[in-house]
């Protein structure tokens, strides 16, 4: 699906600007992902490329739809210089490629973890998704641009296919994941919100769950 991630690269460039620095990983089984990086001052983002490729399937459904179903990829900013936070580009791909692998539908208020630090030293291996449309706005795969080839200057559209959202993940220390397990993803944001949280800080400690 070459057509569509072309036009999902040209909505990033065209949101976050050039990325200065990109790697691929590809799994067995699974297609190609690749991570973007795009600096902007003092914070430094993250971007998958190739999890919309393919639309999420719900694993209960017994024949999964080639072309319509949530299509989605990853963004995670954090602050530069504080932490080795470039090693995150394998946990990213790796959870970009988790609906192909394990059948899941990554959308807001969804909790993921890899299992391990997303980079060396992080107090997290876990992030909250959240909702999309702040950084970069959803693309419309169907929806050709004005006067010529495809939305965004890329390829002519390819749809029926759902819109790609640009999920945003915030990190979540091991206490912030258990408490967002029990009262919920909005609780735990509006406890960021009332302890002003700096969720783009690498080596942050978990906010007061009192």
């Amino acid at each position: 699906m070459g057509e569509i991630l072309a036009l999902v690269e040209a909505r990033l460039l065209t949101a976050l600007g050039e990325p200065d620095a990109r790697a691929a990983v590809t799994f067995l089984g699974t297609d190609r992902i690749e991570v973007l990086r795009f600096v902007d001052g003092d914070v430094v983002r993250y971007a998958t490329l190739g999890m919309s490729a393919q639309p999420m399937t719900d694993p209960t459904a017994t024949l999964a739809d080639p072309v319509r179903g949530p299509r989605a990829e990853l963004i995670l900013s954090v602050r530069a210089g504080l932490a080795d936070t470039d090693k995150v580009l394998r946990p990213l791909a790796v959870l970009a490629a988790s609906p192909q692998v394990e059948g899941v539908i990554v959308a807001p208020g969804a909790s993921l973890d890899v299992g391990e630090p997303l980079w060396p030293g992080a107090p997290f291996s876990s992030v909250l998704v959240a909702e999309p449309g702040g950084l970069v706005e959803d693309l419309d795969p169907n929806e050709p641009a004005p006067g010529g080839p495809g939305r965004d200057g890329g390829p002519e559209a390819v749809g029926p296919m759902d819109p790609v959202r640009f999920l945003p993940l915030l990190p979540m220390t091991h206490n912030e994941a258990a408490w967002k397990r029990v009262r919920g993803a909005q609780e735990l944001q509006e406890r960021w919100l009332s302890h002003g949280t700096d969720l783009r800080d690498p080596l942050r400690a978990s906010v007061d769950l009192d």
